[in-house]
């Protein structure tokens, strides 16, 4: 379950929640009876290794190019043609 950050609106403080998906937000705060507000702060994940990007799983000749979209067209196009020349001497 996730752990929601909250902070009252009329005192400051702050307080941290673990509560569902499906759970209706905090709106009380405990010590003051005060507004509490959702506090919305960066997400705590890094994808490091290989893998998790789109170019990961090609050649070398695609990642030296940058990633743009006349490039993922292009590399679109060219593994469709080596796909049917594949099937054609298969």
């Amino acid at each position: 379950m996730p752990t929601y950050q909250y902070q009252c609106t009329e005192c400051g403080e702050g307080l941290e929640a673990v509560q569902k998906f499906t759970d209706d937000a905090l709106t009380e705060c405990p010590h003051c009876s005060g507004r509490l507000k959702k506090v919305f702060s960066a997400v705590g994940i890094v994808f490091k290794g290989s893998g998790f990007y789109r170019n990961d799983s090609r050649g070398s000749s695609s990642s030296s190019s940058p990633a743009s979209s006349k490039s993922s067209s292009t590399s679109d196009s060219s593994s469709g043609s080596a796909s049917s020349s594949t099937s054609s001497a298969a």
